[in-house]
């Protein structure tokens, strides 16, 4: 299953779209000179359409929404704890080429909410799962990444638990479940990035787990100008909407929400 996620996560790229249309128009034999000046000019069309913001950022936005915010702070204190998934560190080569330094993807946030949340909440445990979301294993997984920053920002190591061994969404939520001492059936908060947020909560519950949503790392405002152009911003708003909604579906066929 992990090999078949990395393969839609390619398929969910519009810009590898593009990409096998000019390929493939251009390795066209010339007997066949009309499609290939049509799979070209499609290629074309595809990197235009993948640079039109509004569009890629209404269906992210989709996704942000289904998950009411988070609970206020004062409500806090029926929760035992506070479950943040993997995917804001960066690949394990920068951290172990770069020692000391603390590396962040874009959803940094998944990182930085949850200490605010222990420090203001001393009752609260915090649990990271996340192994190697790369098809090749690295050296360091995303918990022992983890465990670096959190250590470093002074977090006691009583406080954490780290489950290694995850690479997917669903694996996030069966394999914590089998920690030693961790009961699923006592409410925790879900922390993840709201986009992503529709699929984790819908695996976790399927789980059994006893979860509310603490959405984080918002992309999109409540509007988008229609006139938004942008060859950086578009594609990635594409790829994750297109990457959730594709790894929802594919998750309700295969029986695992």
């Amino acid at each position: 299953m992990f090999v078949v996620s990395k393969f839609l996560t390619f398929l969910t790229q519009p810009l590898a779209w593009a990409l096998l249309l000019l390929m493939v128009g251009l390795m066209l034999p010339k007997r066949a000179p009309i499609l290939g000046r049509r799979l070209c000019q499609a290629a074309l069309a595809v990197l235009l359409l993948t640079g039109w913001v509004l569009p890629a950022e209404t269906l992210l936005r989709h996704l942000e929404e289904q998950s009411p915010q988070p609970p206020a702070q004062a409500t806090l204190k029926g929760y035992v704890g506070v479950i943040v998934l993997g995917g804001a560190l960066e690949r394990s080569r920068l951290w172990v080429d770069r020692p000391g330094q603390v590396a962040f993807t874009s959803a940094a946030e998944r990182m930085t909410v949850p200490i605010a949340l222990l420090q203001s909440h001393p009752h609260l445990k915090l649990l990271f799962t996340g192994g190697e979301g790369d098809l090749q294993l690295q050296t360091l997984t995303e918990s022992d990444r983890a465990k670096v920053y959190f250590d470093s920002m002074g977090v006691p190591a009583s406080r954490v638990r780290y489950e290694a061994a995850s690479r997917t969404t669903y694996d996030n939520a069966v394999l914590s479940a089998r920690l030693p001492g961790v009961d699923l059936h006592q409410p925790w908060l879900l922390l993840t990035s709201a986009y992503h947020m529709p699929r984790s909560l819908a695996v976790f519950r399927s789980a059994g787990w006893n979860v509310t949503p603490y959405p984080v790392d918002f992309r999109t405002a409540k509007t988008t100008s229609w006139s938004a152009f942008s060859l950086e911003r578009g594609p990635e708003k594409w790829h994750l909407a297109l990457h959730e909604i594709v790894g929802y579906w594919a998750y309700r066929v295969t029986g695992r929400i």
